[in-house]
């Protein structure tokens, strides 16, 4: 089964939900950190990295002995990576999608494969849990790919939980699809019900089973578990405001290590997702 642990907006615990429920189903899981642009499940899992590579994606690249300054590479480009001036075409590589349909409409196949880093992707282990993350190159806006080559790191794995990008943009979308449950993390705050709005609407898009975890859930008030009964939204579990957790995140410990009770209770979510899924 495929878990993708999601919210609305960034600070509401979600890789803290995702790293406990990894740590408490033990072994056999496979923990993927899609949260490229800042990974930190590695903070709390501690992984250790035996293996690293680079993924690099295609840019055009320009035979100027060819090209006549047809302009129709740039005509058919809706992200402007191409511009020609005085008959010379200039490439703008961090704004190429990789689509390659300059390459296709080119009358004088003045266009060549180049390519441009996108990042990293690190994998390990820890413990008994197989452990793969992206680390996305410094300036690069183009996240999607990476997120997809860190889920081709399934390496035939049955458990998988997805640490996804925090919103509800493209990188959402990546770490999300083709997932059989969403587990979506809040705060009963109105930030926290205004981004979890945003997030059920995208889930239900890609008609993916769901469900709510409520984290320092006894600050705010009742808007966020009203919501969630309108939306016939299962709340699965709810973390109160503890001091002995806050201590444990501000040191890098799971809770399940600081606090072992909290194990089973983890278990007992997982267990909630298996029925909802096989309902």
């Amino acid at each position: 089964m495929i878990i993708s642990v999601a919210s609305g907006k960034g600070g509401t615990g979600k890789t803290t939900v995702a790293t406990n429920l990894a740590l408490a189903m033990g072994e056999g899981v496979r923990f993927l950190d899609c949260d490229v642009e800042e990974p930190n499940g590695h903070l709390f899992l501690s992984p250790e990295i035996t293996e690293s590579r680079e993924l690099s994606t295609f840019i055009p690249k320009i035979d100027e002995d060819r090209c006549t300054g047809c302009k129709k590479c740039s005509d058919i480009c809706r992200f402007r990576a191409l511009a020609v001036v005085a008959k010379k075409v200039l490439v703008f590589p961090e704004l190429c999608h990789s689509c390659g349909g300059c390459v296709e409409v080119c009358p004088e196949d003045a266009i060549a494969d180049d390519s441009r880093v996108l990042g990293v992707v690190e994998s390990g282990s820890c413990g008994d849990i197989s452990f793969s993350h992206g680390r996305l190159r410094v300036g690069e806006a183009m996240s999607p790919p990476l997120i997809k080559a860190v889920r081709d790191n399934r390496n035939g794995a049955e458990n998988i939980i997805i640490d996804a990008p925090p919103g509800t943009s493209c990188p959402v979308i990546a770490a999300m699809k083709g997932c059989d449950f969403v587990l979506m993390v809040t705060e009963p705050t109105p930030f926290g019900l205004h981004d979890l709005k945003l997030a059920v609407e995208a889930v239900k898009m890609l008609d993916i089973p769901r469900g709510l975890v409520i984290n320092r859930a006894d600050i705010g008030n009742d808007a966020v578990r009203k919501y969630a009964e309108e939306e016939e939204l299962p709340i699965l579990l709810e973390i109160p405001f503890d001091r002995k957790i806050a201590e444990a995140y501000s040191n890098g410990k799971p809770i399940v290590e600081a606090m072992p009770e909290w194990a089973e209770k983890f278990r007992e979510l997982y267990g909630r997702i298996e029925q909802l899924v096989h309902s």
